[in-house]
């Protein structure tokens, strides 16, 4: 099973969803960087269950612990180990479905690629997975913002049908993005998308959504051609993560019903250097960083766990009457806006030592 992403910033991940513990090993942070629990605990607290009435109801603090790779507050430039336990654990809700995959989870395929699979929770294919990533993202983070004063912000921008409307790329913070329950900056938005998901978990269904990303102050120069491009990368990163099912940058599939005369951005003078006007490029140009504000979105797709009677197959083909048990979100894209910040910063990372790399 391929568990580890990046090149020069390496980071694997571990555990099932029901397991011990999971967690990250981290290679390639660079020594001497100041680093505490306290500078990673924070993304971990954003991602966790049992925030608020719109996510699972499963109870976990996900306290991060160092095992590896630091001393004295500074890294070695060796492995990083990343621990969190599993203290809130209910195999059992699971029984159910030892015989009977659930339709569009990961059972089935995972049970046909390796004729054996967690029994519970999903294994590694649950969004437990993702304390890994989000853990090292926080590594890779604080290195980034202060060596460029990197920001990377990252919201809910639809639930549903539901819109949430123009936000300013440049202004945004994550205060802003916090300060509702769904993540959404804008609140007569925020109010309707907390509404309908509300609505979605009382009649035990699930619904989809989109996340939004901004990524600033970043160099001009990230990016490998051909096939490591930034936004390739970026991609890649978040098509990974559980429930993503589509991926733009900039103008994305909107820019394909545009005029290039209308989609160029025009070069103009910014503070001493070279930039553009607008950014329907979204701050890659030939997979390569411009130097404008890199932004994109991200769609998942509505929890495949819900409690509503499905009528599906056992893996033994016998017709069946599926009512999934367990403790899962009514809608992933709340709870997802820290793991999509986390695998941006990764790739940026990684991007960014490569680059360095290549400059000595």
């Amino acid at each position: 099973m391929s568990s580890t992403f990046g090149t020069l910033f390496r980071v694997s991940t571990f555990g099932e969803s029901h397991c011990a513990a999971v967690g990250a090993v981290v290679d390639g942070v660079p020594a001497g960087m100041q680093l505490r629990e306290s500078d990673i605990q924070p993304q971990l607290d954003r991602r966790r269950p049992g925030q608020s009435e719109l996510s699972t109801p499963r109870e976990e603090k996900d306290l991060v612990s160092i095992l590896s790779g630091v001393e004295r507050g500074l890294t070695l430039g060796t492995p990083i180990c990343l621990l969190v336990h599993n203290r809130d654990q209910r195999p059992g809700d699971y029984r159910e479905m030892e015989a009977v995959p659930r339709p569009s989870h990961a059972d089935y395929s995972y049970q046909m690629k390796y004729g054996i699979r967690a029994s519970s929770g999903g294994g590694r294919s649950s969004a437990r997975e993702t304390i890994g990533r989000v853990a090292a993202g926080a590594i890779a983070e604080k290195y980034l913002a202060e060596r460029f004063g990197l920001e990377i912000v990252a919201w809910v921008d639809g639930v549903g049908e539901l819109e949430g409307g123009m936000v300013d790329l440049e202004g945004i913070t994550r205060g802003q993005v916090d300060a509702t329950a769904v993540r959404c900056p804008n609140g007569e938005a925020a109010a309707a998308m907390m509404q309908l998901i509300g609505s979605v978990r009382d009649s035990k269904d699930s619904v989809g959504g989109v996340v939004r990303c901004v990524c600033r102050n970043l160099p001009a120069g990230l990016g490998e051609p051909v096939f490591d491009k930034l936004d390739a990368l970026l991609a890649h990163a978040m098509l990974s993560l559980p429930a993503a099912k589509g991926f733009e940058v900039g103008s994305g599939f909107g820019g394909s019903r545009m005029l290039g005369s209308a989609h160029n951005d025009p070069f103009v003078q910014k503070e001493g250097r070279l930039g553009t006007s607008t950014n329907y490029s979204g701050g890659v140009q030939g997979g390569i960083s411009n130097g404008e504000p890199v932004h994109f979105r991200v769609a998942f797709k509505p929890p495949a766990t819900v409690s509503l009677p499905q009528k599906t197959a056992a893996f033994d083909g016998t017709e069946t009457v599926l009512e999934a048990k367990g403790r899962h979100d009514p809608c992933v894209v709340p709870r997802a806006v820290p793991i999509v910040e986390s695998m941006a910063a990764l790739v940026l990372m990684d991007l960014v030592l490569r680059q360095e790399y290549r400059s000595k």
